[in-house]
């Protein structure tokens, strides 16, 4: 952890979590790092294994120093991540009943079907709600303007994983007032709902790209549009320069508010083991794609292909072991597959 790097050049804002799950094929996964913000760094790395991004996020102090020390000797600056003194429950438990669908849920029942012997790490977990954020009031998860090392704020490039409210109203005008040119947010299911509808315009304005989930976005517009394209250009209206649609393995839409162009690009035919951890890839890829060319459909090619490579094995670092090429040849393939509407 006391590894010394250069100021980065990308921060990655985001939660790091203890996970255990089950997979589709009934084998028991525990305690492995997690989280979207390690996800989206992997997403970067694909594509720039030198580059040296700056992690961002709050964990207590019983949360595994080994792991700190790892992603430090995997190239990534932790000096951004805030160590509360008190324990912080970072654990997260879910099983797939498919290889597609996830679900969250109590595991004793999972554990006692399977007849494995409970995990001692679980005992006294339960299931997270999933009610709405606080408009007001800091969780633990909260990063505030404090938790920002200086050198964080002489980069020139963020992207926020989804947090809670307050995080994502917050850091964006700091990054802004930083010089930042390029600011992308991938809004937290626990605010995309009608009763915030009033707060998104605010949270958009000035975004490079809003990157939301498709099921997200539907819920935030309940019973005002269906049109995802109806949607895209509102959000868009409010000082956003793209939105994109994630649309898990329907692909992704990309809606360009300066041009008024839209396009659909279906997602990569990827060999599925495990899809935690698509989303947040691909947003890594995708500020990745737009630091490179500055196109946003090569952008969202870019995070196209980051989340095929992390969906076919399991745990966020699995997809830096590809094979050398393997990334530029799936780009090549989707160039093939670009639609525009």
């Amino acid at each position: 952890m006391k590894t010394e790097f250069p100021p980065p050049q990308d921060i990655f804002v985001g939660q790091l979590r203890r996970e255990y799950f089950i997979t589709a094929d009934d084998k028991p996964v525990l305690d492995v790092p997690g989280g979207g913000a390690l996800y989206a760094i992997v997403g970067l790395k694909l594509w720039e294994p030198d580059r040296v991004p700056g992690l961002l996020a709050r964990v207590g102090e019983d949360y595994p120093q080994p792991w700190l020390s790892d992603f430090a000797r995997r190239q990534i600056n932790v000096k951004g991540v805030t160590i509360i003194p008190q324990a912080m429950d970072v654990r997260s438990f879910y099983t797939y009943v498919n290889r597609i669908t996830r679900v969250e849920d109590n595991p004793i029942p999972h554990f006692s079907r399977l007849q494995l012997p409970f995990p001692k790490a679980l005992l006294g977990y339960e299931k997270k709600g999933k009610g709405l954020n606080n408009r007001t009031q800091h969780s633990p998860h909260t990063i505030l303007q404090r938790d920002i090392p200086k050198e964080y704020l002489m980069a020139t490039a963020a992207h926020l994983c989804p947090v809670d409210f307050l995080s994502h109203n917050l850091l964006p005008a700091v990054f802004r007032q930083a010089g930042f040119t390029i600011i992308t947010l991938d809004p937290a299911s626990g605010y995309m709902d009608p009763a915030f509808w009033n707060d998104i315009p605010s949270l958009v304005t000035g975004l490079t790209a809003f990157i939301p989930a498709e099921e997200d976005l539907r819920r935030l517009f309940q019973g005002r549009r269906a049109d995802l394209w109806e949607m895209a250009a509102e959000l868009a209206s409010y000082g956003c320069e793209m939105v994109v649609i994630k649309r898990g393995e329907r692909g992704q839409l990309l809606y360009d508010a300066a041009s008024g162009k839209r396009w659909e690009i279906p997602a990569y035919p990827a060999r599925l083991h495990n899809p935690t951890g698509a989303g947040d890839a691909f947003c890594g890829g995708f500020l990745a794609g737009y630091r490179r060319t500055f196109d946003p459909v090569q952008a969202v090619l870019f995070g196209n292909v980051a989340s095929s490579l992390v969906v076919e094995g399991t745990g966020p670092f699995y997809a830096l072991d590809a094979l050398p090429g393997l990334a530029e040849a799936r780009l090549e393939f989707l160039q093939q597959s670009i639609r525009e509407i």
